[in-house]
């Protein structure tokens, strides 16, 4: 079981949030041959702004994070310098053939305590379970499990492998 435990005077709180977020025009630009230094640069990026990183992991398009957080922090400044630092880091060492980004916008998803283990597990597996899943189905179903309404026009945007179009 992992533990975390925030305290300040009076406050009490355990707060877990599932990240989700997608490369640039979801392309299959992170590498298995430096994937790790790069999940490992982004939990410092997270120790360092006083947050617990989990675990993270992903694919060669999008990248999952488990953190505990503390209530004083803002998600959507996390996930801004979680994104922009990881993004120089890869450009700064050339780990790309073109300048590498992270696509606008992100999934945050909040879990309870029991769901801890089982969050822990899913991405660390993630290797395995996109054998026979694209992103795009694992986030709508992500979005589907959290009973989130979404307007499709809103969601990352889905680039179709198979046209040539639109790797213009």
């Amino acid at each position: 079981m992992i533990k975390l435990k925030y305290n300040m005077s009076n406050t009490y709180s355990k707060i877990y949030i599932h990240l989700v977020f997608a490369v640039k025009n979801r392309e299959a630009l992170i590498n298995k041959k430096w994937k790790e230094e790069l999940n490992k640069y982004i939990h410092g990026i997270v120790s360092n702004k006083k947050q617990k990183c989990l675990i993270v992991n992903g694919v060669e398009d999008h990248i999952h994070l488990l953190i505990g957080i503390r209530p004083s922090i803002c998600i959507a400044d996390l996930v801004r310098d979680i994104k922009a630092s990881s993004s120089d880091f890869i450009n700064e060492r050339r780990l790309t053939k073109k300048p590498f980004y992270w696509q606008n916008g992100y999934g945050a998803f909040s879990h309870s305590a029991n769901d801890i283990n089982a969050v822990y597990n899913y991405i660390s597996h993630q290797d395995e379970h996109h054998n026979g899943q694209s992103f795009q189905n694992e986030f709508l179903d992500i979005l589907n499990q959290n009973e989130i309404n979404y307007e499709s026009q809103y969601l990352f945007e889905w680039i179709d492998k198979s046209d040539p179009k639109q790797h213009e």
